[in-house]
């Protein structure tokens, strides 16, 4: 009865994701994936890589790796590098993306409710104004927003739920981009010229599944994610305009499976939005995104 419910999960995942559009994943989506731990190894690194097709055809892989330092019972610190490489009708363009650093502490709890916190700081790489032969790109081409993001979460673990709310913050503002729909010859991405994003807001449940000698787990999630406020660009007059429809609500749906054996574990994750905003400037649409992982301890 256990492998059909996964299996009629797994099929779920897949079936949406070649209908629905949008993730509004700019980092937070992700928050307390690697970080929350209970392994006694005081080393991991994860190697892991994504792929996702997004609006207009445009498809992306997006590497990353990341180590954490598990201090002690409580302590733990986390380094994370990300990139992307978008290719669509405007060209191949890929680049380097953010770093995320982040602390995460977890209290003394008793065995049926446990409490984390995550506090980081995201750190972009480049303004978010790579081009292909001095031709400006939408954003859905870049590989940071180029903001410096505050990132805060609280965790709840009860039995095998996971309740996570977090929320991400731009504090520094550094996003260059030069892309104006009206000069592009198409209609197909919204102009971003000096884009200035809003605040997100998480809430993320999770439920785990495990085989009974544990070397399988399955963690269906679902991720609500609410943009605060429209993002806004300067037009061609040199005015701030605000993107209609940018404020709102995503929910995503998302499948990780994995296998764990000693010294790391091989991970595969599958998601796909339910719910979209009406407009998404920042680049991050996603139709559905595929991720493999690898992870050692030691």
């Amino acid at each position: 009865m256990k492998s059909k419910k996964i299996y009629l999960i797994v099929c779920m995942f897949f079936y949406v994701g070649i209908k629905a559009q949008g993730c509004s994943d700019a980092g937070v989506c992700s928050i307390n994936n690697t970080y929350a731990t209970d392994s006694i190894a005081k080393n991991a690194i994860e190697i892991s890589t994504v792929f996702g097709a997004g609006e207009s055809d445009v498809t992306y892989i997006s590497p990353y790796v990341s180590y954490t330092r598990n201090f002690n019972k409580r302590w733990s610190g986390s380094a994370k590098i990300t990139s992307s490489f978008a290719s669509g009708s405007f060209g191949d363009r890929g680049s380097i993306g953010d770093a995320f650093l982040t602390a995460h502490y977890k209290t003394r709890s008793n065995k049926v409710y446990k409490w984390s916190y995550t506090a980081g700081l995201k750190i972009p790489f480049n303004s978010s104004n790579l081009k292909i032969n001095d031709h400006p790109l939408p954003l859905d081409y870049q590989s940071s927003l180029g903001t410096f993001d505050f990132i805060g979460s609280v965790n709840l673990t009860y039995k095998k739920l996971d309740f996570i709310s977090a929320l991400q913050l731009p504090v520094i503002n550094i996003n260059a981009n030069s892309y104006i729909a009206e000069y592009s010859g198409t209609t197909d991405f919204p102009t971003t010229n000096l884009f200035e994003r809003r605040p997100d807001v998480l809430f993320r449940t999770t439920y785990t599944i495990e085989t009974r000698n544990s070397k399988f787990s399955f963690k269906p999630n679902v991720l609500f994610i609410y943009h605060l406020g429209e993002d806004t660009y300067e037009d061609i007059y040199g005015t701030r305009q605000a993107i209609k429809g940018s404020e709102g609500l995503t929910i995503n749906g998302n499948l990780i499976s994995a296998y764990s054996f000693k010294g790391g574990s091989l991970e595969l994750s599958l998601a796909t939005p339910f719910v979209v905003r009406d407009a998404r400037p920042d680049g991050l649409t996603r139709k559905y995104t595929i991720g493999i992982g690898y992870k050692t301890t030691f």
